[in-house]
This record gives C-alpha cells, structure tokens and sequence, in this order.
C-alpha cells in the first residue's frame, strides 16, 4: 500500500492500495476534515478496503468505476451489499451484471452481480465533503465504452486510460482504437 499523497493544491488525501492478480490500482480518496471517503475502483475484495477505511477512521461514501472491466469492479458487489453506493458511466454499467462485458469469464472469475446507483457522466461532479473539494468527471472512452476518469484539483485518477509509459488496452471487449486516441488528445 502507498503512503497517502497530496497534491498542493487540493486537500485531498489519495491512498493507492493494489489489489487482486493483476494488482489494480484501487483509490481511497478522503479529506482529513470529513469521515466520508471516496472508493475508486475497489478491484478485488473488500475486506482490504474496509479494513483500511477502519484504520483511518473513514467510512465508505461512494464507490467510483472508472469503467467496467472485471480487474476494477471485483469488490463492488461486496461493497454495495454493504450500503456503498456505486457509480458508473452509463455506457459500462451493463457490465456489473455481465460476465462476458466484463471480461471475468477471460480470467475465471465468478464476480456478483450488482447495479448502480448512480450513473456519471461527462461534466459531472462529485462531491463527498460539502463544498470542500469537488471531483469532475470526464467521458474518456477507448479502453471501454464507459471509461472515465476524475479530475481534481491538481491530480486525476486515471483508471487504465493511461499507464506508466503506455496507454489502456483496446482489444478487450468494447475497446475502440479512434476513440481512445481521441480521449487521449
């Protein structure tokens, strides 16, 4: 797990925790003066996530998906059982009930099903923590049809639209080459 990092301009505190056999990146976003944290991305079991909320004093606010794909959504069945609300891009939610749109039949993963509770779209904003610090989301389809990203005040969390010296997949199912090149501009 990362130390919690801070951008200097937002007072928002970003912890990466890796999670499940491809160790995606889930992101726990919180603001030292509220209790309401932000899941981003909550990959493969929630009992890491729920213990590292518990650890800091936080409780689950919103679950974030970036997009669909079975490596980002693994816990957010468990999560929503639980209470958390979850969103998504509307153009991905048929994925958290849909194996194959997922893509967990590819790795053998019996994933529940699950539905969101509030759909993002561009333009969007998300905010946790009255007024304090406000997430906007932005449509960045090519990895997914669905796929988003948050933007903050000094920072963006990213999903798999990017990564360290590359860019997302689009071979996976609903993957579009023009439209990640263009999300990427």
């Amino acid at each position: 797990m990362a130390p919690p990092s801070q951008s200097d301009s937002s007072p928002l505190q970003i912890v990466g925790i890796p999670l499940g056999p491809l160790q995606t990146n889930c992101y726990v976003v919180s603001h030292p003066d509220h209790k309401s944290a932000l899941i981003v991305d909550p990959a493969d079991t929630a009992d890491v996530i729920i213990s590292h909320l518990r650890d800091r004093n936080l409780e689950p606010g919103l679950v974030v998906l970036t997009h669909g794909h079975c490596d980002h959504i693994g816990a957010a069945a468990e999560l929503a059982i639980e209470g958390v609300p979850l969103a998504i891009h509307p153009a991905d939610a048929d994925m958290l009930s849909n194996p194959e749109a997922s893509g967990a039949f590819l790795f053998g993963v019996n994933e529940q099903s699950c539905q969101a509770s509030r759909l993002l779209n561009e333009g969007d904003t998300i905010d946790l923590w009255e007024g304090a610090a406000l997430l906007r989301v932005i449509h960045t389809p090519g990895h997914s049809p669905g796929s988003i990203c948050l933007i903050g005040d000094g920072f963006a969390l990213v999903g798999d639209l990017l990564f360290a010296g590359s860019m997302g997949r689009t071979d996976l199912y609903g993957g579009d080459d023009a439209a990640m090149m263009k999300s990427l501009r």
